[in-house]
């Protein structure tokens, strides 16, 4: 692929049981090719996550950072009802 974009992303999370358990839940969805017109790597430095994007373009580049900030979001959100029942 011929990257005509790229991003990255650092998120700090308040714990490594949090950062590897997020981890554990989305590095399926890198090895699982999502679209041909983008790869993804997620890296973990510290207490933080490396969300690395190379795309294309910058619509596919968009589109690829959307999906995992949402699901992101959404495995933090069900970590936190566990954590809270």
């Amino acid at each position: 692929m011929a990257t005509g974009a790229k991003g990255s992303v650092r998120l700090k999370f308040s714990s490594q049981k949090q950062l590897c358990a997020l981890l554990d839940a989305l590095t399926p969805e890198t090895n699982a090719m999502v679209t041909r017109r983008a790869n993804v790597k997620l890296e973990k430095d510290g207490l933080f996550l490396i969300l690395t994007v190379e795309a294309d373009d910058t619509v596919a580049l968009r589109a690829t950072f959307n999906a995992y900030l949402r699901w992101i979001n959404s495995t933090i959100n069900v970590m936190q009802v566990v954590e809270d029942a």
